[in-house]
């Protein structure tokens, strides 16, 4: 299949102890400056450069060209495993890029920019710049990507009676745990490791039924960010196999489907030939709801046609009548 050539419309590179020192993060909570404390202590040694991008949205393909991408679901949450080459972690971004990481909220978006803290000196960065410090612009996808972020810490967020958090430490339970629990749950990572990731923002607020544009607004965002990410890869790491690792991006605060949002990443991603797709889908109610938007996916492929028009199969993933959800206010 041809790869899609998205256009770079942004290509900074920084060194994280100037960025840091230049741009501060700005940490609007006592729990947030803890975990900053922990993971970035006086002294602390910072190596290697962080590269970001952002990109232009991409035009959805004429046809179906896809991809022989191997997928693997998988139980739990990002473990970061593994070398960082060609692999890349989605970042459930709202449109301001990175916006939350200084609040008291801890939801995904959050937790990256705790455990990789030098994600709040990025955005103070640009917005110093006067750049763009966005996911989107009027109402187009403009996909962010970070290569090279230090992941300087793992914090656990799950239940726990034991360790004083037995609804755990996720969204609006962060800010209402006492400091000891918060630090308790902070594994400081010595070395630090580093995380390449796909900033992309999903839609928000739908109601009833999809409608075919935010299907293909999805889609779009999804296959740029993607894109991008398998472009980057051949830059960085050529060879290398590409993988990108997500889950139920844009189900949470978002209100997203489960299975819509699964058919549809499994969907870009072979559009955009990732080698490798690794869905991390949390738990067994969340594997449950992989399996069916797994097997959605393959029922609109299967009554198609070789090299289609891509606008039958959307018309076909249209006929499934997905719903939105709720928020989970996080």
């Amino acid at each position: 299949m041809s790869a899609p050539t998205p256009v770079c419309l942004l290509r900074r590179e920084y060194e994280p102890v100037a960025l840091l020192a230049a741009h501060p993060p700005v940490l609007r909570h006592p729990h947030k400056n803890l975990l900053f404390e922990l993971t970035c202590p006086p002294g602390a040694v910072h190596e290697g450069s962080i590269v970001l991008t952002r990109w232009r949205a991409l035009s959805l393909p004429a046809t179906v060209e896809l991809a022989a991408t191997e997928v693997l679901a998988v139980p739990g949450t990002y473990d970061y495993s593994g070398s960082d080459a060609g692999v890349w972690h989605v970042n459930f971004a709202d449109p301001q890029l990175f916006i939350g990481y200084g609040s008291a909220l801890l939801a995904q978006d959050e937790t990256q920019a705790a455990e990789h803290p030098v994600l709040g000196s990025l955005r103070e960065a640009l917005l110093d710049e006067g750049l763009p410090a966005t996911t989107e612009v009027d109402d187009e996808a403009t996909p962010v990507l970070v290569a090279g972020a230090e992941r300087r810490c793992a914090i656990s967020t799950e239940p726990d009676r034991a360790a004083g958090r037995p609804l755990g430490l996720y969204g609006n339970r962060f800010a209402a745990a006492p400091a000891n629990v918060i630090r308790a749950a902070v594994r400081v990572l010595r070395p630090p490791t580093r995380t390449n990731l796909i900033a992309i923002a999903a839609p928000a607020g739908g109601r009833g039924l999809y409608f075919r544009h935010q299907l293909e607004r999805i889609l779009t965002t999804a296959y740029t960010g993607f894109s991008a990410a398998v472009a980057e890869s051949h830059r960085q790491w050529p060879g290398t196999p590409v993988e990108v690792r997500t889950g139920f991006w844009g189900c949470g605060a978002f209100g997203g489907n489960r299975q819509a949002m699964t058919l549809l990443q499994l969907l870009a991603a072979r559009l955009a030939g990732v080698d490798r797709l690794r869905f991390y889908a949390f738990d067994d109610a969340g594997q449950t709801d992989f399996r069916k938007g797994a097997a959605d996916f393959e029922r609109v492929l299967a009554a198609g046609t070789p090299g289609e028009a891509l606008a039958e199969l959307i018309e076909r993933i249209g006929d499934l009548d997905y719903a939105w959800g709720v928020s989970d206010g996080n």
